[in-house]
């Protein structure tokens, strides 16, 4: 049976792996929902090595998920001032449904020890991903309509799980 190991992000070589991850699975998960234009524009405006060191400096954490130390997802997250901010679990394809997300979920709800939730958005047409994480116990509790710029919106659903 493969080994999942999670490493916190903190060195440029793992914020390069992040960055690629991100490249593929976009490219791969959001094709029939988003256009190419739109990913490739999202991904370098959110999932960069410049945009990942960004965020990091601004506070945000990733896990780097490792399969026998294969590269195989990776998971963004930020704590506010009463809830933790879940900002991105992107698993690659032929790894899912493996435990990464509940391995992922576990180690950001211990995180978020004292905060009254955890909430993410989640795309309105990203079915699987919505599925996914009622399973995990979210539910909408809100819609939004984000302008991104360059003619570009994120059309997504607030999920919340109590803690």
């Amino acid at each position: 049976m493969a080994t999942i190991k999670l490493q916190q992000v903190t060195d440029k070589e793992q914020i390069c792996q992040v960055a690629q991850l991100a490249d593929e699975i976009w490219h791969e998960h959001y094709q029939n929902i988003l256009s190419p234009e739109q990913i490739d524009y999202m991904v370098e405006r959110y999932q960069s090595v410049q945009a990942i060191t960004e965020q990091l400096e601004q506070g945000y954490h990733y896990l780097l998920a490792l399969e026998d130390g294969q590269p195989c997802g990776f998971c963004g997250y930020h704590r506010e001032t009463d809830r933790m901010f879940l900002s991105k679990i992107y698993i690659r394809k032929d790894f899912r449904r493996r435990g990464i997300a509940s391995a992922f979920l576990k180690q950001v709800t211990e995180e978020s020890q004292g905060l009254a939730a955890i909430y993410l958005t989640v795309n309105k047409h990203n079915a699987g991903s919505i599925a996914a994480y009622q399973h995990f116990g979210f539910e909408t509790i809100d819609s939004v309509v984000t302008d991104i710029g360059h003619g570009y919106v994120m059309d997504d659903f607030i999920m919340q799980k109590s803690l």
